[in-house]
């Protein structure tokens, strides 16, 4: 084993879900009000979007995915060309103020850390349903350095969601691995843990972990943070 895949959203980056998705709306609808965009028509459009994305096939970048589904319900054909780039706008100068939400731990960047020291590549596996930009901030509020890992997943970048297996398959294809040659890091049990089934090692972090099915956990490596470093400061060298 010689890459570690890091979730992001509740693993590196701690943060509460819900606060983080009413405050990453709120404050993109001021924004579109301010443009005379009807928010709640837009956003509508945007869960439309992400939904797509969650089912999407490969046979398109989640990016293009999104933007087709966007406009399929938005149906202003016109307007889609002045929401992407007011949306790009949104990424790039409103969306950090959304920081308030997260809840850092220095022991993310530490993980981090000891297992670049001991030779390991890093993944930044977080599923794909933001743009470049957005990703980067979000890696920023964890204290999170981009050089740091080999591959970011984006919804640019990447043609699947967690936790079709189809996302961990393109993303092992990217940086030339087996699934028998890494671990996977993150808090979740349905989108992380299924990994198990391609034959990847997996680590569940507990700290803010989400069981959504009630699946049986015992048999999977877990803890918290500390846990978690402990563990990697065992592994040898690579």
């Amino acid at each position: 084993m010689d890459t570690v895949f890091f979730d992001l959203d509740g693993t590196l980056l701690p943060l509460d879900q819900q606060e983080f998705i009413e405050t990453y709306f709120r404050y993109m609808g001021a924004m579109v009000s301010a443009r005379n965009i009807e928010p709640k028509r837009l956003i509508r459009s945007i869960w439309v979007g992400t939904e797509a994305m969650l089912e999407n096939d490969g046979s398109m970048t989640n990016e293009a995915r999104f933007w087709e589904a966007f406009g399929q319900d938005y149906g202003a054909i016109g307007e889609v060309d002045i929401i992407q780039e007011i949306l790009g706008e949104f990424y790039e100068r409103e969306f950090d103020k959304a920081r308030i939400t997260a809840k850092p731990n220095p022991l993310a960047d530490a993980c981090v850390q000891a297992l670049k020291k001991k030779g390991y590549a890093l993944v930044l596996a977080t599923n794909p349903l933001f743009p470049r930009t957005a990703t980067h901030l979000r890696m920023a509020w964890a204290g999170l350095e981009l050089e740091d890992f080999a591959l970011v997943t984006t919804y640019e970048n990447s043609s699947y969601c967690k936790p079709h297996p189809g996302y961990y398959r393109e993303a092992l294809q990217r940086v030339g691995r087996k699934p028998q040659e890494c671990l996977m890091v993150g808090n979740d049990v349905q989108e992380d843990m299924c990994v198990a089934e391609l034959g990847m090692d997996t680590y569940l972090l507990e700290d803010h972990m989400i069981n959504q099915g009630e699946q049986d956990i015992s048999g999977i490596k877990r803890g918290g943070f500390g846990e978690l470093l402990e563990f990697i400061n065992s592994l040898p060298e690579v």
